[in-house]
């Protein structure tokens, strides 16, 4: 991974011990929780986009509605992409400290 130029890619040459695999644990369920965040405001921006749709006295919401439920499509699937990113690099990560503890 890439920011400011640099090479963010860590690799730990240490046995994962008790405390390391709470922390991925800690980290797998609060990617849980940010993925019900994403689909919870994906959710919302859907409802609002179908109310602005359905409201005819206010004058033409239409184009807000549409936006609304655009841009609660995108939250859902960026959600969905970031979560799976995310789950793909603890599990990576946790199998090779496993098959390394195991070599050991």
């Amino acid at each position: 991974m890439q920011l400011f130029g640099k090479n963010l890619k860590f690799e730990n040459r240490e046995a994962i011990i008790l405390r390391d695999y709470l922390a991925i644990e800690r980290t797998h369920l609060a990617n849980e929780r940010t993925l019900m965040a994403y689909i919870r405001t994906a959710l919302y921006l859907i409802l609002a986009g179908i109310a602005f749709i359905q409201v005819q006295g206010l004058g033409n919401l239409i184009w807000l509605g549409i936006a609304s439920l655009a841009a609660g499509l995108v939250f859902f699937l960026v959600g969905i992409y970031r979560y799976f990113l995310i789950a793909r690099r603890l599990k990576a990560y946790y199998s090779r400290q496993k098959e390394e503890a195991q070599q050991d």
